[in-house]
């Protein structure tokens, strides 16, 4: 190090000119209290900080190379605190790319793992390298290195929609494998270009908010193997390895020092629609894994602060796949909320959606805290202040907090209970209509109004898990290609395969399928809460009984297009169903009162007004009232639901004068939407497996 600094000299001048020199480059202190590498006038300023750390080398290197060209050590003065940062001048930022090397302690037993040989990831760096080409495999050994990002997007007049949880309809996709498939008829496959190229599918289907799996950085090569001759990845994403960078696998285009620059567009054209964007968030653990796993970042910086760490110095594991972020430590904390503070302000995501977020809720020893510092900060921050936050209100290590997560009234939920319970009762499961009712007025008994306002998701399927095709075709799962002998996944799905395993030619089954399928979205759809399916549900995508198909790259997970013709019916229902859903304010959430004085919501199980629920019961009737938009005429809306095998009469309340029943839809017939059946408005015979939706309107 001496050696290297032996040319340094103090030569103040202006804010932005050289103070000395390293390695042949001219230097000045750096913007300590700007992270990561910044660009300033005729230079660049690289900033990072290590509480344990002794020394700090940045090391440069030419695109593409694995030795550095330029060795950089940070003066002790270019040291506050805990942080070192220096301006390097003369710089072209589309020439080089950096890492850092930390010295300081090796003392695995109490965390601290500093190795001056290893380079370092910056943690808030903007663009990983080498990472543009989808599958491409980086040498074993060889080292992330990070890139400058010039931002020059222009959002212009820019304006998102801000649309009111109880409004949203959420689609759930995964980048790749929305138009990877040969069938999408995109120029762009599986990429944010094909994703943007289907935007008037998304218009037409009706959706108003995409939800993206991971988007942020992540080696999909990292973890690959070869199962009967076949490469599996790390396709799902949920292994991050740069926190404040884009996938650039995902681009259409390499975008060098421009990193970013299609999501921004993706993002911006959708908000130009009306449809917000919402980013799956991987903050609760990392791609380094355990012992066992990569060092190439946080290991190097300050292991024992980013991680949760045993007495021993070994990983706490409650995510699942190796290590745990130390979510409520101070400096990680602050990490975490710098990070989404970052995606709102520099790419204008509506809101996240946190796996594993009960993990967020933990101590530095895992116990689980009562009010944890990290989720109250994320509730009241000022930049966040509009955004959505979704937690997973559970995690790996069994911490199940469904209507429990801390919220502030702020946070909402991915409704697990709604996913288990409407499953069981859909499929015909005893002693399941009092909580399908609970479920479908908005669990209130999770989630008092008084306490948290608009915090159910609710769904029946996402990334994890059936399809809803495959939920009523596949009594088992079928994971035998991710080659862990079918042993992944869940084991409780409460699926149904209406009577044969997978694929079948029998048009009974078939017809049967789609009825339960178009059950699962009326109910969906005509709940309270914010509802959210994943992507290719309406039209019947399958991934073949693979409930985990989180390494499979190819036909299992991505979207197959032609099952939108094969499957027509269903894609037109559920386009008019979420068209329905829009027009009646009552079904998405408490309105003015009706004029008519029915309560907000009323139980008519089979006959007007029967509350009567016993184990045996699997026909309920649930009728919304309240007024319409304009606030003009009552707005009524009754969902009835027949889970029984067999038929049963629906008998319906009695309207005031002037009004008439009006039957909108019947799953139980081919053209739901269009039932050619008779119908007197007094009640309607409702086959066995079947959903009716009834309206009243003026005589």
């Amino acid at each position: 190090m001496k050696d290297a600094l032996k040319n340094f000299s103090a030569v103040p001048e202006g804010p932005f000119s050289a103070t000395g020199e390293i390695a042949g480059y001219p230097v000045r202190p750096g913007l300590f209290l700007l992270n990561g590498a910044n660009v300033v006038p005729g230079g660049v300023s690289f900033t990072i900080h290590s509480v344990s750390a002794a020394s700090c080398e940045l090391c440069l290197f030419r695109r593409g190379e694995e030795e550095p060209f330029a060795v950089l050590p940070f003066p002790e003065h270019f040291r506050i605190g805990n942080t070192f940062s220096m301006i390097v001048f003369g710089l072209d930022i589309h020439e080089f790319e950096y890492a850092y090397r930390m010295d300081g302690p090796w003392d695995p037993a109490r965390g601290l793992l500093f190795d001056p040989t290893k380079y370092l990831l910056d943690p808030y760096a903007r663009a990983v390298t080498g990472q543009s080409v989808w599958g491409s495999s980086r040498h074993p050994g060889q080292a992330y290195h990070a890139r400058v990002v010039e931002d020059v997007f222009d959002w212009g007049d820019f304006s998102d929609p801000h649309l009111r949880f109880q409004d949203m309809i959420i689609y759930e996709t995964h980048v790749r494998g929305f138009t990877r498939h040969p069938s999408s008829g995109v120029s762009c496959p599986g990429t944010f270009e094909g994703l943007l190229e289907k935007l008037p599918y998304l218009l037409e289907l009706g959706v108003n908010a995409v939800e993206l799996m991971p988007v942020f950085e992540f080696d999909e090569v990292a973890d690959g193997r070869t199962v009967d001759g076949k490469q599996l990845l790390n396709y799902w994403g949920y292994n991050t390895v740069c926190f404040f960078a884009p996938n650039t696998s995902y681009t259409a285009a390499v975008e060098y020092n421009r990193e970013g620059t299609q999501l921004k567009k993706l993002i911006r054209t959708l908000n130009e629609h009306g449809i917000e964007v919402i980013l799956d968030v991987v903050v609760n653990h990392t791609a380094e894994g355990d012992r066992r796993g990569p060092f190439f970042s946080f290991k190097g910086l300050d292991n024992n602060i980013y991680y949760m760490l045993t007495p021993d110095g070994s990983y706490y594991n409650f995510s699942g796949v190796g290590n745990t972020l130390n979510c409520n430590h101070p400096m990680v904390r602050q990490f975490i909320l710098d990070c989404l503070r970052y995606w709102v302000v520099e790419y204008r995501v509506d809101g996240f959606r946190f796996d594993l977020a009960s993990i967020l809720g933990r101590d530095s020893d895992g116990s689980p805290l009562a009010e944890p510092p990290l989720l109250e900060s994320l509730a009241f921050d000022p930049i966040l202040g509009r955004v959505k936050l979704i937690a997973e209100a559970w995690d790996a290590g069994g911490l199940y907090q469904v209507g429990s997560f801390p919220s502030w009234n702020r946070w909402a939920e991915w409704n697990g209970k709604y996913r288990d319970d409407l499953r069981r009762f859909l499929k015909g499961d005893e002693g399941m209509a009092w909580a399908a009712v609970e479920r479908i007025c908005g669990s209130l008994d999770l989630y008092p109004p008084d306490k948290r306002q608009n915090a159910s998701v609710n769904f029946l399927t996402c990334h994890d898990g059936f399809t809803l095709y495959d939920l009523y075709a596949y009594n088992q799962k079928h994971n035998e290609a991710n080659g862990w002998n079918n042993t992944d996944g869940a084991n409780d799905n409460n699926s149904w395969n209406c009577g044969a395993e997978g694929e079948t030619d029998d048009p009974a089954v078939l017809a049967l399928r789609e009825r339960m399928a178009k059950n699962a979205f009326t109910v969906l759809l005509c709940s309270r809460g914010t509802p959210m399916f994943l992507a290719g549900d309406e039209f019947g995508n399958t991934q073949m009984g693979n409930n985990n198909p989180y390494c499979q790259d190819n036909e299992i997970s991505w979207l197959d297009w032609s099952r939108l013709e094969s499957h027509q019916q269903l894609f037109h229902f559920v386009k008019e169903l979420i068209a329905f859903r829009k027009a009646h304010p009552v079904v998405r959430g408490k309105t003015a009162p009706a004029g008519c004085g029915w309560p907000d919501v009323s139980l008519h199980n089979g006959v007007p007004w029967n509350k009567e629920i016993d184990g045996c019961t699997r026909q309920i009737g649930v009728l919304f009232a309240g007024r319409n938009q304009e606030d003009t005429q009552d707005d009524l809306v009754l969902l009835a639901i027949n889970a029984h095998w067999e038929a049963h009469w629906q008998q319906l309340p009695e309207l005031p004068n002037g009004m008439k029943w009006r039957l909108v839809l019947d799953t139980a017939r081919p053209d739901s939407f269009h039932p050619q059946r008779p119908f007197d408005g007094s009640g309607l015979q409702l086959e066995g497996r079947s959903a009716a939706v009834f309206t009243a309107e003026k005589v």
